[in-house]
């Protein structure tokens, strides 16, 4: 039951979001054994936050760490089973702390599995094992036993954190591999035979030690640290406090208010769920207040949160993966995010704004809004942490360097205090790390001063401060919410060595595009008048085949994280997309957006359903409002595919061109807008709502020619808008 009003208890939102997000409910244990898991949690937390910042071991070592601390908290804290009472505290001799004898015997099997390998990487005498580069393709017995150990846990780890579908998609990869004889066609290959695939899918380089674990490992974990320890120390609340002093005394003010704070909060958080309860919790409410409908409100809430994947700076897991993939610097990727993730927070203040027109609702009234000045003068210092991550960013240093100093700011913003002097250990650490640093030439003397005063100023923070036990809570929150992703992570990585292997990835995109292609000439044929046509067949087939991606991604992201649907999805896309002519970061930002489309689409949209949660409205009613307010986030990556200027990565960049792509895109995304509300100055009726459907369609893929006809069509709407409201003000004037 919801508190009283339409305000939710903090636990409720806590039920709300271990219900929704992956891997977020977790079984209940006893004292003892949540001390062990606290310890285990922490230690985990430490080791990454360390490494981060003094230098990371072997590869080998590294990802083994990772993984044995995976299987441990995973093991403890996930059922074998989602029953209903899978998760309750149950006193049995087959039980230690309330984990089973078997999960325990699970944990144990995975933990030597995943530190094999690095303890035989350089032999082991007693027991037969040469070095590691003497068995690279011919596998002993002991790397086939626990290479076979590796593949069966990592998979179960995927099923008990993330459920059935994943793991059942790797399946069928791992039959392909296999069984590649029995398959028909284009997809026939002779198939890998079990003991190659097993050490494939084993050593580093490919499989599941390979990059997709090691980009968890090394960068993704420390940023969704990063995220949970700003957001405890009171930045995700100056955000939102901002954003309604900015959006809120407008029209439809609590909606907008949704949309900036969840576009502030996407700065630090790569969780939609997540940023749709820390953030919904209070514009939901707001919004129903005002008049807007639960399900629209719950709509507005899950499409500005699913932008947190595709917010820069620190945007989801697959962002730091797809730098990898492509080998290229993250900054560079978040560069690129900037106008798709602005066009997709337009499109939704848009559809806000414009429904708020037509239910005519008003803003907050004045004294509802926080002030500015008090605001700022309590939380100032929560966003020095952000400033100093992102400062080291982009001066080049590494993502996690960068995530070290940030989560090493967090930590002084929230626990120390000039005036309790103890607490003065951990600026005085952090000092000392940065001058340390500095005086080997790891930092520059930018770079170290700006440290340095952050590091004292925000030892000023007014805000209560933040104990020790408090904050060790905190670092176990976020170890939490990092395990669904390592495991997924890790599983896919067996997809990985499979694509590596089997070249699968080349066969289905060959599959695709000349797919696309026969449809284009058949479809041609019926747009062709002798010799005039209306798009030539390469332009047919590039557009059919971004379609058939497209599509793709949403019906495979039915229950798959945005991070394993990337790299299983781009496999596909970039070898299809490349046959195009599509630039690389191009074609995996055009995954990555409908990955993240898969989450505000039903019927499987986990976003839409936790808001839906909260403001207690239909789920699915939810979701398609989500689907249709996130329209901004479907155009978008058609958007930058015509036009990758729009990346902002061309080798010679035109800002007349960029402008008027821009303008095109934002025109498109417009007229769809007003097509979903039906309202813009006065009332849409359905023909005019039907002809900015296509026109917005049409502006997408920015050319003079398509322009054109793309205003042509919109020309009726506009004349009927104006003829509307002049006899609106006509018939007020004889009133």
């Amino acid at each position: 039951m919801q508190a009283s009003g339409d305000t939710l208890s903090a636990e409720e939102l806590r039920e709300i979001e271990r219900k929704y997000d992956e891997g977020a409910a977790t079984r209940a244990v006893t004292p003892a054994m949540a001390l062990v898991l606290k310890v285990v949690a922490l230690s985990f937390a430490v080791y990454h936050f360390l490494t981060a910042g003094f230098g990371l071991p072997a590869d080998h070592w590294h990802m083994g760490w990772h993984l044995a601390g995976l299987f441990i908290l995973i093991y403890a804290y996930f059922p074998i089973f989602r029953s209903k009472g899978a998760y309750d505290l149950k006193a049995s001799r087959f039980r230690v702390g309330n984990v089973p004898i078997p999960d325990l015997v699970l944990m144990a099997l995975g933990v030597a599995a995943a530190l094999y390998l690095p303890f035989a990487w350089r032999g082991i005498a007693w027991m037969g094992v040469e070095e590691q580069t003497f068995r690279m393709g011919n596998p002993n017995t002991w790397d086939m036993v626990f290479g076979i150990i590796l593949i069966g846990t990592v998979l179960d780890l995927a099923r008990r954190t993330l459920g059935w579908i994943l793991p059942a998609i790797i399946c069928v990869f791992m039959a392909y591999a296999l069984f590649g004889p029995v398959f028909p066609g284009l997809l026939q290959h002779p198939g890998v035979k079990f003991r190659t695939f097993v050490s494939s899918m084993y050593f580093p380089s490919e499989g599941i030690f390979g990059v997709t674990l090691w980009v968890t490992a090394t960068i993704v974990f420390h940023f969704v640290l990063f995220g949970v320890v700003a957001q405890r120390t009171g930045l995700g609340k100056l955000f939102i406090d901002n954003a309604t002093i900015l959006a809120g005394r407008y029209r439809g003010g609590p909606a907008k208010v949704s949309v900036v704070s969840s576009a502030f909060f996407g700065t630090i958080s790569g969780s939609s769920v997540a940023n749709t309860v820390s953030t919904g919790a209070l514009t939901i409410p707001n919004m129903k207040r005002l008049g807007y409908p639960g399900h629209f409100a719950g709509g507005v809430e899950a499409a500005s949160s699913a932008g947190g994947q595709i917010t820069p700076p620190i945007m989801g897991a697959a962002a730091f993966i797809m730098a990898e993939f492509l080998e290229l610097p993250y900054t560079t990727i978040v560069i690129a995010a900037i106008f798709p993730a602005m066009l997709h927070y337009l499109g939704v203040f848009t559809v806000v704004h414009l429904m708020a027109r037509k239910l005519g609702l008003e803003g907050l009234p004045k004294d509802a809004l926080p002030r500015l000045k008090a605001v700022w003068a309590e939380g100032w210092a929560n966003l020095l942490p952000l400033v100093g991550m992102l400062a080291v960013l982009f001066s080049g240093y590494t993502p996690y360097m960068s995530a070290f100093c940030g989560i090493s700011l967090a930590l002084v913003a929230g626990m120390a205090r000039w005036r309790n002097p103890l607490t003065l250990v951990y600026p005085a650490a952090f000092l000392g790390y940065v001058l340390w640093k500095f005086a080997g030439g790891g930092f520059d003397p930018v770079i170290a001063a700006l440290l340095s005063a952050a590091t004292l100023l925000a030892c000023l923070s007014p805000q209560p401060r933040i104990t020790l036990p408090e904050m060790s809570e905190t670092l176990e929150t976020g170890v939490k919410y990092a395990l669904a992703v390592g495991a997924a992570s890790a599983a896919v990585g067996i997809v990985v060595g499979v694509i590596n292997t089997t070249g699968i990835g080349f066969r289905l995109g060959f599959m695709v595009t000349s797919g696309a292609a026969t449809m284009a000439e058949n479809l041609h044929t019926l747009i062709s008048i002798g010799g005039w046509e209306l798009a030539s067949i390469p332009d047919l087939t590039l557009f059919l085949s971004l379609i058939l991606i497209a599509l793709a991604c949403i019906l495979m992201g039915a229950g798959i994280p945005t991070t394993a649907l990337y790299i299983m999805l781009v496999s596909v896309a970039q070898p299809a997309l490349a046959q195009l002519g599509i630039p690389p970061l191009a074609s995996h930002l055009f995954v990555l957006y409908y990955g993240v489309v898969a989450e505000i689409t039903p019927p499987v949209c986990t976003s839409a359903y936790a808001a839906s949660a909260i403001a207690n409205s239909n789920p699915f009613r939810t979701g398609v409002s989500a689907f249709t307010l996130g329209l901004g986030k479907v155009v978008a990556p058609m958007a930058f595919v015509y036009a990758p200027v729009l990346l902002f990565t061309a080798t010679t960049f035109e800002p007349l061109f960029f402008a008027y792509a821009a303008a095109s895109a934002i025109a498109g995304v417009f007229a769809l807008s007003v097509a979903v509300v039906g309202m813009w100055k006065v009332a849409v009726p359905v023909w005019g709502r039907v002809l900015l459907a296509v026109a917005g369609l049409v502006f997408i893929a920015p050319d003079w020619s398509t322009d054109l006809i793309a205003v042509a069509i919109c020309l009726p709407v506009v004349l009927q808008q104006f003829l509307g409201l002049r006899r609106g003000a006509v018939q007020e004037a004889g009133a």
